[in-house]
């Protein structure tokens, strides 16, 4: 068993004002998606649409975020303590609620631009993943959404948990939807950008993929525990997996279609 490191979550304190590291992980994420995206959208040449779509982006993840998880994984609470749905900065965000979220964001930002949801949604799905790396680190530091109980050498011994030893699930989470997600989609990147949706579905299917087996490893939420022997995260990841499964295979029977009638 390996002992938790102990990281205070707090950057540092002054006067009751606190930066921490869950903050500081989502600024990254966006700043780095920013210069990423810079590069990546000056094609379209359109004045206002980068700042736009990080700006969107932060709007979708966050209002989208804790709206999934307030109303997905605790609304009884929330719903007799209304005021504190508020608190974002108490922790508390749902990336399933995240993701409608951009999805909603981009297509408003999308009509508004006169482009389709797909040209920027396959640009943009492809850095997401090192958002989510820096923000499952930060899950760790701050000592949250740890595993189950195993025997496993790499077991941590996490404060919150028990001082039991269990799963690393964050730094699971953090390298599988993190690094190996991002290190598929930008190797795919160029070959899948000419099949309009392919990358974002692609991306929508993976993280299904990779979250739903490593919640076998993940602690449930106390207030919601297993639903029939699954958790409340493997069964959106369900959801993920055969909506993402019907678009990537209708993409590919049209652009299949299309190339056998030798259209280009």
């Amino acid at each position: 068993m390996i002992k938790y490191p102990n990281i205070n979550p707090n950057i540092f304190s002054y006067k009751g004002i606190h930066l921490r590291w869950y903050g500081v992980a989502y600024a990254l994420g966006f700043i780095i998606g920013y210069f990423y995206l810079n590069k990546r959208l000056k094609k379209f040449n359109i004045k206002g649409l980068i700042d736009d779509v990080v700006l969107y982006a932060v709007f979708g993840v966050i209002l989208g975020g804790r709206i999934g998880y307030v109303l997905i994984y605790n609304l009884p609470y929330y719903w007799h303590h209304p005021i504190q749905a508020l608190y974002i900065w108490d922790g508390g965000m749902s990336f399933h609620g995240g993701l409608i979220g951009t999805i909603i964001a981009g297509i408003l930002l999308a009509k508004k631009y006169g482009l389709s949801f797909y040209d920027l949604a396959d640009e943009t799905v492809v850095i997401v993943p090192i958002g989510l790396f820096f923000g499952r680190i930060a899950n760790f530091i701050n000592d949250e959404l740890w595993g189950r109980v195993t025997h496993v050498p790499w077991a941590i011994a996490f404060p919150a948990g028990g001082y039991l030893p269990r799963h690393p699930s964050q730094l699971y989470e953090a390298f599988f939807e993190g690094l190996v997600l991002f290190g598929i989609l930008l190797k795919m990147r160029d070959k899948l950008l000419p099949y309009k949706g392919m990358l974002f579905w692609l991306f929508v299917f993976l993280y299904g993929f990779f979250r739903f087996f490593i919640e076998f490893t993940r602690q449930p939420d106390p207030q919601l525990g297993f639903i029939y022997g699954l958790t409340m995260g493997q069964w959106l990841c369900l959801a993920m997996l055969i909506v993402s499964s019907i678009f990537l295979i209708k993409i590919w029977s049209y652009y299949g279609h299309k190339n056998k009638k030798g259209i280009r």
